[in-house]
């Protein structure tokens, strides 16, 4: 006798979910082996500090770099100074995220001062920034005496 399918003559209709299944880790593995060359990003040469806090990795916080000759950037995509205030309006005042500042330690005072002003009109009340923590211990009087 010949095996049925289903029993007594039915058709069986469950679905196989094991394909399925292993097509989901497989894209699974792909994404999470992907997912931390994705952050790269830009390379600025930051001021350091000796408390650092963590920049969020959440969807709702966007970073606005300064680079050393003066590009800006939001999160990727390059901005002009004169179009800074509209797209800072749009991405993130508008859809309420957070924003970061990363300026290179080269960058003067003055245009940093300047891209904050257009952050603040742009409706931005609280804006982080960016700093990496000293790698080295200060040699001030503290360090010197035992």
């Amino acid at each position: 006798m010949g095996a049925q399918v289903g029993g007594r003559g039915r058709v069986m209709s469950d679905i196989n979910v094991t394909p399925f299944v292993d097509v989901m880790l497989v894209l699974l593995i792909i994404f999470m082996v992907t997912a931390p060359m994705m952050t790269q990003g830009l390379q600025v040469d930051l001021p350091q500090t000796r408390s650092v806090s963590v920049l969020p990795k959440e969807s709702d916080a966007l970073v606005l770099t300064i680079k050393a000759d003066g590009a800006l950037f939001l999160d990727k995509y390059q901005v002009e100074l004169g179009d800074l205030e509209g797209q800072v309006r749009q991405l993130v005042t508008n859809q309420k995220k957070q924003l970061f500042l990363r300026a290179d330690q080269a960058v003067p005072y003055g245009t940093v001062v300047r891209v904050m002003g257009l952050v603040k009109a742009a409706g931005v009340d609280k804006l982080g920034v960016v700093a990496e923590e000293e790698k080295t211990a200060p040699a001030g009087p503290a360090a010197k005496k035992k």
